[in-house]
């Protein structure tokens, strides 16, 4: 079970913010090693971020930094972002973070580790990977669902009328 997230949008990006793209594991269940997952739209880090600290901050609390493994990011991304009034740190961990998550820390919950799924990944399995990320008792680790995803039969197509 997946508890689908949208942040509530300003009256300036009501028209133009598409939903966020969050799932995560319900509140209460036993820890796990992943807490979810979020499927940006873009590798920008910049743009992409503010969307899912203001949609966590009200969860969470007051979401204080952010760290990701550079490997899957552009080189140049932000070391500070603002976010509804304060500013999140964003740091980063080559060796030490798994390059398909995204670490949260706030000041009341503490940590939040997140699937970061490719923003190219398919539909079907994007969902599978969010529903995958926020079951609570699975114990894969980020990169070991993107493995398991790629193992996934591929989406079937649909032919093209008159084929």
């Amino acid at each position: 079970m997946t508890a689908p997230v949208s942040y509530a949008p300003t009256p300036e990006d009501r028209s133009t913010a598409p939903p966020l793209r969050m799932s995560l594991a319900p509140l209460g269940s036993a820890p796990a090693l992943l807490d979810g997952a979020w499927w940006p739209r873009s590798r920008d880090l910049a743009a992409e971020l503010p969307s899912l600290v203001a949609a966590l901050d009200p969860l969470w609390g007051r979401i204080t930094r952010v760290t990701v493994n550079p490997t899957h990011w552009p080189a140049d991304f932000p070391r500070k972002v603002p976010v509804a009034g304060h500013v999140v740190k964003v740091g980063w961990f080559l060796a030490e973070q798994d390059p398909h998550q995204l670490l949260l820390l706030s000041y009341r919950t503490s940590r939040w580790d997140l699937l970061i799924v490719p923003p190219e990944t398919d539909p079907a399995t994007a969902a599978w990977l969010m529903t995958a990320a926020s079951d609570p008792s699975r114990t894969s680790t980020a990169t070991a669902l993107m493995a398991e995803a790629a193992r996934l039969p591929a989406p079937a197509t649909v032919p093209a009328q008159g084929s």
